[in-house]
């Protein structure tokens, strides 16, 4: 049976554009295969920078209607594509393993994760206030308003191909703003799935696009055109650097969510038990594929060994395999150079001295499968303590006081995600103000919702998405001075 049969409902599998409520083709494809097999799923076209810049242009005209209607009336509109996703969640869940590679479980968890976006700003949207003023002259009135931006352009990544997208979408046209977004090349059959859920929803043509194709053209237009007021980025540091530079041409506001490098601190008086399911959560989720995945394992000397017998003993009974077997705990990595970025931070730390702890893991057939690892004895020298692993390697690191591992933790240019593990409140207090990362998880492994700011500072990122917070990055706040006499 096809890719395409296992799904119910089969309209959901879109191998072409979404631009101004249309699906378009191009003479020149680009193939996705699915990297638990290497089995080509379908093709996506190719478009066109003239294609993109189109698609922009219509965006700006879509808008012009989507803006002038209430917030509720946008809601209403939100709350169905909401619905709708709900509705279709196994559909989008396979969608997602096919393509991604991630335990059906874990690509379910993210469409309900990503639905949750939709439904927040669905909401929040219809709370978008101005203020009034106290004025400096008798006879002035001072407020101010708060307006769509514009038109949003959206680069997001293949490690979370709906909640990346709805993380931008949904504050976007709650705002009254339309959207171009640019998924993954890796993973584009999960946002033309949302797109055509959108179209259901009655979303207006061109206020939610998807466009397909080269990566270096298409963001070149998302991020240099004049007609972009707002450009959001999902993925590595270098490559923000980069699209941040082209956004200064035309000076957009911009948001960032970059690289990591999460450190993740056991105190000699944490619940070891809980610390350990905190780093199984933190580390090995999505194949320790996620910007906020922990990066360092620092514990305390004096229940080091403690820790680390229990963690060996959970990582020893993970299992690796195809995202689509129900007992999979971590499927494949996205690509081959993926498996080989792991290796050589793996072999450059045994070479300095690091020890493998864990027991050897058997691995389907398949080029891009790795086998979860615990190394000890891990020392500042190896590259795996500074650069993102992006994978399922864990790394422990000895401490013996609180401002030792205060200066390790925050030496870094990364400011992401950021753990740590006491049942000293004072301590809790001293460490989360000092840790300088924008997000701090305490006695929890897991701090992602739709609720809270996420977003990072120093070399992590700028801006935040989610929450109340998150809808100010799609707003312009205008200032009235009217004068009464």
């Amino acid at each position: 049976m096809s890719f395409e049969q296992q799904l119910q409902d089969t309209e959901l599998f879109k191998q072409a554009a979404f631009i101004n409520g249309s699906w378009v083709n191009s003479d020149e494809d680009i193939a996705v295969t699915n990297p638990a097999t290497g089995e080509k799923i379908g093709t996506v076209p190719k478009l066109s920078q003239a294609t993109v810049i189109g698609s922009i242009e219509m965006a700006e005209q879509a808008m012009e209607k989507w803006k002038s209607l209430t917030a509720k009336q946008r809601s209403k509109a939100l709350m169905k594509w909401f619905n709708l996703i709900e509705q279709h969640c196994d559909d989008l869940a396979y969608i997602m393993t096919c393509e991604q590679g991630k335990p059906l479980a874990e690509a379910l968890g993210e469409i309900h994760y990503a639905a949750s976006f939709i439904e927040w700003f669905a909401e929040e949207g219809k709370r978008i206030y101005g203020d009034v003023i106290p004025q400096t002259v008798a006879s002035n009135r001072l407020m101010t308003i708060k307006q769509p931006i514009g038109v949003c352009g959206a680069i997001t990544p293949w490690n979370f191909p709906a909640a990346m997208i709805t993380r931008k979408a949904a504050p976007a046209l709650a705002a009254g703003c339309s959207i171009v977004v640019k998924p993954a090349t890796e993973t584009p059959f999960t946002a033309l799935a949302l797109a055509e859920l959108s179209l259901r929803a009655g979303i207006p043509a061109g206020i939610f696009n998807v466009v397909t194709g080269d990566s270096r053209t298409i963001g070149h237009q998302l991020t240099t055109h004049p007609s972009i007021a707002k450009f959001s980025f999902t993925g590595s540091t270098p490559v923000g650097r980069t699209l941040l530079e082209q956004c200064a041409s035309t000076v957009k506001k911009t948001s960032m969510e970059l690289g990591g490098n999460a450190p993740f601190i056991v105190f000699e008086d944490a619940d070891l038990d809980d610390a350990v399911d905190g780093a199984m959560l933190a580390k090995f989720r999505n194949g320790g594929q996620t910007c906020v995945c922990v990066n360092r394992i620092y514990v305390h000397e004096s229940v080091h060994n403690k820790f680390a017998d229990k963690l060996i003993k959970r990582v020893n009974a993970l299992r690796v395999g195809h995202g689509l077997e129900s007992n999979t705990d971590i499927g494949p990595m996205i690509t081959t150079k993926a498996v080989d970025d792991i290796n050589s931070l793996v072999k450059d730390a045994l070479a300095k001295g690091a020890s493998l702890a864990n027991s050897q893991h058997s691995l389907p057939e398949g080029e891009r499968y790795i086998a979860p690892l615990v190394l000890t004895n891990v020392t500042d020298e190896m590259n795996i303590v500074h650069e993102e692993i992006f994978g399922p390697v864990a790394t422990l690191i000895k401490f013996s006081d609180e401002e030792e591992v205060l200066i390790k933790a925050n030496d870094t240019i990364f400011g992401l995600a950021s753990y740590v593990y006491t049942n000293d409140i004072n301590r809790i207090y001293r460490v989360c103000e000092k840790l300088e990362y924008g997000m701090v998880g305490v006695n929890t492994g897991l701090i992602s919702n739709e609720v809270a700011p996420f977003g990072g500072v120093k070399q992590s990122g700028l801006g935040k998405e989610g929450s109340k917070y998150g809808i100010e990055d799609y707003l312009e706040t205008k200032y009235i001075c009217i004068n009464t006499k």
